[in-house]
């Protein structure tokens, strides 16, 4: 399998700027995917706690910055410079050695497709031992490939010092040069004040020669004055003149020297780039293999469990074919039975007509011979008709009694197998068919409707059957799932009856989405929000841009449609391939544009120069697929400025096209990044820029000329929302809206603020393979333990147990706070606690200012900094910690608190954004008590930070017990996204009916 391992790191979030990015190209063995243990019920807490009980902010911060400020001053030129240098020797080694260590992994790419096909083929699902080896073989040469990769790193260091010393000569020279420089400056000055001295003596000069003409002297002095005072006066302006074009050309050559100088520099600083880019790719790199050994042991786990599962699966099967046979048998049994009372009763019939017959003959009382003869005759047949009908009911007594034995043998094995079913449910809780099963058919349906293979209505029908889960569509499939496509779908065909709509069609039009297309937290939501409104029964589909630089191995079924979708852009139509496939139990359409500009095979996700075109034309080849394969779905939900150009695409453009039965959603995640961009821009995807360039509509606040797609979205949504309370208050100020307040405020109405949940099966202590020890609320021992694994890991002292532990998990960057981030170290030391940071800046003085103070604490046995991203000592840290800090400027939402939360950390955190709606102060007696969780501070200043952790220092010192309670509370609080998605759920159905009401009116 080959990866393509892509650095999509902007400078600014999301957009903005155009970062360096390299790829590197490695084959890695496909291993099987890891299954995610069953999450486990947890007490729901309530997050989203009014504001009224709480206290408001008295002071907001003076300034916010954005990520990606540069903070260097002038005095930072040397450390860069060494910054580069470094980077661009690292850049070019691992270049050659990744290059070298490509064709070593793909000798092995033909054993591994035996090996899969080996392990399909077993029908014991035992694995071959073939297959061990060659996974064994697959781990050996990741560690060779990991190793060559540190000698990479050491080469590189050894040449550090060459570019040292040919930095220090530059600094030599750049020093010399601005001596001159400043030698000249002042030379000049001085020849201008000399030019100026000469100009006055001429006016005095000229001065007595005009008094020696009128006072008419004599000729003699006359002449000594014409004559012998301008000579000299000349000689001396010569002089000067000369001296002056002198110092102008020597101070032309030194600012050609500087420029030389400062043109060398840039390059470095290229240099430094790549070799960044470089370092970070190794780390990617490094997290990918660790990745692949956990995922080769729980393939291990795999084989067995499937071994077994084929096993119970048999035995069921066995089952099912004897209760078939024996519902046969009472079936004929009965059909036997329905056809002799059928008999019964026309012989019943007979015996009616018979005694009226005699009741006749009665009446008239005919004496004569041939009367009597008659009715012996009669009664002879009535004798017969009786014995007959005896024979009759016993047998019907036979076959009814049959059948009830029959009927008795098939319930009670009916009854065994249910038995054994719900014990096994008991045992383990799993689904029949899990998501990905149903989103498959989903998008075989799908398919097969817009390659016009079945009919419009028919591709409703079967989408409703599947949309409910119906088991009779699963059974049709199961029976036929080895068969080709056209008798799969006459068997699908077959089902033709309307089934009860059971949910809302929500599609999700967004740029990212985990774990498939990750850069931030918005493809955490996306997948997230979208599993648990799936989860509640509503049909939830996604819509996605088909990147290069995707994690295809996260993708199942992923295959191409035999259709072409066209869409509108600069004035001419583009095809588009259409791509499926399912991600996390979700079913994802990608778009694949065949356009020239190659909008999505960047290697990147964002950072171009021309993200403002990519994600437009995007947006509008998204609501064009809709169109064409005649999806009528009831939310259409768009995320950030990317798909911001989706609500008023589909009102101004597609709702006059037929495409008109959904209500748009706008969530936007940081309203710092709002992607303007000239309103001549606007006219690619095929919006009038004149209508829309207004005030009221698309018109940024603050420039006339230029479109904000953020804004065009709030005004043209009928559902607006972020991504916390607090947030949604804080942007309707002219601080925390940049430039977007007032729009917020004049549709207040429909703008809410709802706070993102976490995956609750990735983080969950109790299964969680990168701790030491598993624990849980109700057995919190191993906290202990793992505290004790990460002081031995990081060199720690151990001595004392009970000594606080304070962690840090953070990006080092303005907006996290990190002046408060470096008092903490300290302050915590000055308590007597344990003080653990792990992160990294992307701003260079800021990271060399934490660098210098881990080499301080380098050998400390109470302070460790970590300078670096560690996905497995990230889970240690949150485990191991007793407090954890997040003392954050601004945080839209913030997802550090919730995590610390669920493994038992305490968090110590500041009342803004998202951590104002999720941490509550356990001194605040305004809060219930049952919803205090941990201990927050409001102004971002030390005396604020350290009134927050001396009192957490006093709590857990003090209250063994009491602590020990907050943190099986902090663990027993539901952080999933089942309330968020109910609020959503609660908003998708509002602004549904509110739309079905006004049609009907």
């Amino acid at each position: 399998m080959e990866m393509k391992i892509s650095n999509c790191f902007p400078t600014q979030k999301w957009c903005g700027g155009s970062p360096f990015s390299r790829q590197v190209n490695v084959r890695f063995y496909p291993l099987p995917s890891q299954r995610l243990p069953p999450a486990s019920g947890k007490m729901r807490h309530r997050r989203n706690f009014s504001l009224q009980n709480k206290k408001k902010q008295t002071k907001t911060i003076s300034s916010e910055r954005p990520l990606d400020v540069d903070l260097q001053s002038s005095d930072d030129v040397d450390s860069d410079t060494e910054k580069m240098s470094k980077q661009s020797l690292s850049s070019s080694n691992q270049e050659v050695l990744i290059e070298e260590n490509v064709d070593t992994l793909t000798e092995t790419k033909s054993s591994d497709e035996i090996t899969y096909s080996s392990v399909d083929s077993n029908e014991d699902g035992q694995p071959s031992s073939v297959h061990l080896k060659d996974l064994i073989g697959m781990i050996r040469n990741a560690e060779k490939n990991i190793h060559l990769l540190n000698e990479a790193r050491v080469h590189a260091l050894e040449e550090l010092q060459k570019v040292l010393g040919e930095k220090e000569d530059l600094h030599g020279k750049i020093n010399i040069l601005e001596m001159k420089l400043a030698e000249t400056d002042a030379r000049l000055r001085v020849a201008s004040q000399e030019k100026i001295r000469v100009e006055l003596l001429e006016d005095q000069l000229e001065k007595l020669k005009n008094e020696l003409f009128s006072s008419r002297g004599s000729e003699e002095n006359v002449l000594h004055v014409n004559n012998s005072v301008p000579l000299s006066r000349s000689d001396s302006v010569n002089s000067l003149s000369e001296e002056f074009d002198s110092l102008r050309k020597e101070n032309i050559l030194l600012k050609q020297d500087l420029q030389a100088m400062k043109s060398e520099l840039s390059l470095v600083k290229e240099t430094d780039e790549r070799i960044l880019m470089l370092e970070k790719e190794r780390s990617v790199l490094e997290s990918s293999l660790s990745e692949l050994e956990s995922k080769l042991a729980a393939s291990q786990e795999d084989v067995s469990e499937l071994s077994s599962l084929k096993s119970e699966c048999k035995n069921l099967y066995e089952k099912v074919e004897h209760l078939q046979a024996l519902l046969a048998k009472a079936t004929k049994q009965a059909d036997q039975a329905i056809s002799v009372l059928q008999q019964n009763q026309e012989l019943r019939k007979k015996v009616d007509r018979l005694e009226e017959s005699l009741e006749e003959a009665s009446i008239y009382k005919l004496s004569s011979e041939k009367l009597q003869q008659f009715n012996e005759q009669m009664q002879q047949k009535i004798k017969l008709l009786d014995e007959r009908l005896q024979r009759s009911d016993e047998e019907i007594q036979s076959y009814v009694q049959l059948h009830q034995d029959s009927v008795k043998e098939f319930q009670d094995t009916l009854d065994n197998l249910k038995n054994e079913t719900n014990k096994k449910a008991l045992d383990e809780p799993v689904n029949e068919m899990p998501s990905e099963f149903w989103s498959r058919l989903l998008l075989m349906i799908e398919g097969w409707s817009m390659e016009k293979k079945i009919s419009k209505d028919d591709a409703k029908l079967l989408r409703e059957l599947v949309w409910k889960r119906d088991g009779s569509i699963c059974d049709a499939y199961m029976s036929c799932k080895e068969k080709n496509d056209r008798e799969i779908l006459a068997a699908f065909l077959r089902f033709t009856s309307s089934p009860t709509r059971p949910g809302l069609h929500i599609i999700h039009i967004a740029a990212e989405m985990a774990p498939a297309a990750k850069v931030g937290g918005l493809g955490d939501v996306v997948a997230g929000l979208g599993k648990a409104l799936q989860e509640k029964g509503h049909l939830v589909e996604i819509v996605l841009p088909k990147y290069d630089c995707m994690q295809y191995e996260s993708i199942k079924d992923m295959k191409v449609l035999d259709v072409v979708v066209e869409s509108y852009f600069d004035g001419r139509l583009y095809k588009n391939n259409i791509w499926t496939g399912t991600v996390e139990g979700l079913p994802v359409y990608f778009i694949e544009p065949q356009h020239p500009g190659k909008f999505f095979c960047r290697g990147q996700v964002y950072g171009e120069h021309d993200d403002f075109k990519r994600f437009s034309f995007f947006s509008r080849v998204a609501l064009e697929l809709l169109l064409q394969a005649e999806k009528r779905p009831d939310i259409i939900h768009c995320h950030d400025w990317q798909t911001a150009f989706v609500a008023p695409l589909y009102w101004e453009i597609y709702v006059p096209k037929g495409l008109d039965s959904a209500r748009i959603c706008f969530t936007c995640h940081n309203f710092e990044y709002q992607g303007t961009a000239p309103a001549s821009e606007l006219t690619s995807c095929g919006l009038d820029a004149y209508h829309l360039n207004k005030p009221d509509r698309m018109q940024d606040n603050s420039a006339n000329d230029r479109i904000n797609p953020v804004k065009g979205a709030i005004v043209f949504s009928n559902i607006v929302t972020t991504v916390s309370p607090t947030y949604a208050q804080e942007v309707r100020s002219a601080q925390g809206g940049k430039g977007l307040h007032a729009t917020i405020n004049s549709h207040s109405k429909k703008f809410a603020g709802i706070l993102n949940g976490i995956d609750t099966d990735a983080w969950n202590p109790a299964s969680d393979n990168f701790l030491k020890v598993q624990y849980s609320a109700s057995d919190i021992d191993g906290k202990i333990q793992n505290k004790e694994a990460l002081r031995r890991l990081l060199g720690l002292s151990s001595s004392n147990f009970r000594q606080p532990l304070v962690g840090c998990i953070t990006r080092l960057v303005p907006q996290k706070g990190v002046h408060l981030i470096r008092h903490a170290i300290y302050r915590t030391l000055e308590l007597g606690g344990q003080f653990v940071l792990l992160g990294s800046s992307p701003v260079p003085h800021i990271q060399r200012e934490f660098e210098d103070i881990g080499n301080h604490f380098q050998n400390h046995e109470h302070a460790r900094l970590v300078l670096k991203y560690d996905e497995a000592l990230s889970h240690l840290i949150y485990a191991a910690s007793d407090m954890l800090i997040i003392p954050s400027i601004f945080e839209p939402c913030g997802l550090t608190q919730m995590i610390a939360m669920r493994y038992g950390s305490i968090p110590i955190a500041r009342k803004t954004g998202g951590l104002n709606d999720s941490v509550f102060d356990v001194d605040d007696d305004s809060i219930p008590l049952q919803f205090r969780n941990g201990f927050t501070f409001v102004t971002a200043d030390e005396q604020g930070f350290n009134n927050a952790l001396e009192r957490a220092f006093n709590y857990y010192m003090n209250n063994a017990e009491t602590w020990k309670a907050l943190v099986q509370k902090d663990m027993s609080i539901d952080f999933s996204w089942d309330l968020s998605a109910s609020q959503y759920e609660e908003l998708y159905e509002k602004a549904v009916l509110r739309a079905r009401a006004a049609s009907r009116s």
